[in-house]
C-alpha cells in the first residue's frame, strides 16, 4: 500500500521560512514525479511545485523565487522549502506522487498558517 506522509507545517509569521517534508512508502519513489499542491479555504486545490524523476522543477508564478522543491531519493522524501512566506500562502499543503499513465497518490495534508 502506497503511503505519503507530510510533516513540517505550522504557524509562522510573514517573512519567515518553513520546510515541508513528504516521505513515501510502499512504492518505488524514484519512478514518480513528485508535486506539492495547496488548498486555501474556499479555493480550488492548486499546483505549487513539481519535481520530475530526473530532477526538473516547475513552480507556480505565485511562489517562484521564494519556494524550492527538492527530492532525496535515498530517503524517499520530497521537500518544499518555503522562504519569505506571505499570508496568502496560508493553506493545507498536499504531497502528490504521480506516474504516467494513471498512478497517482496523495498525502493527508499539512496545515500552513502565515500570520501578518
Amino acid at each position: 500500500q502506497v503511503q505519503l506522509a507530510e510533516s513540517g507545517g505550522g504557524l509562522v509569521q510573514a517573512g519567515e521560512s518553513l520546510r515541508l517534508s513528504c516521505t513515501t512508502s510502499g512504492t518505488v519513489f524514484v519512478l514518480y514525479d513528485m508535486c506539492w499542491y495547496r488548498q486555501a479555504p474556499g479555493k480550488q486545490r492548486e499546483l505549487v511545485a513539481q519535481i520530475t524523476t530526473s530532477g526538473g522543477t516547475n513552480y507556480a508564478n505565485s511562489v517562484r523565487g521564494r519556494f524550492t522543491i527538492s527530492r532525496d531519493n535515498a530517503k524517499n522524501t520530497v521537500y518544499l522549502q518555503m522562504n519569505s512566506v506571505k499570508p496568502e500562502d496560508t493553506a493545507v499543503y498536499y504531497c502528490n506522487a504521480n506516474r504516467y499513465p494513471n498512478s497517482q497518490y496523495w498525502g493527508q495534508g499539512t496545515q500552513v498558517t502565515v500570520s501578518s
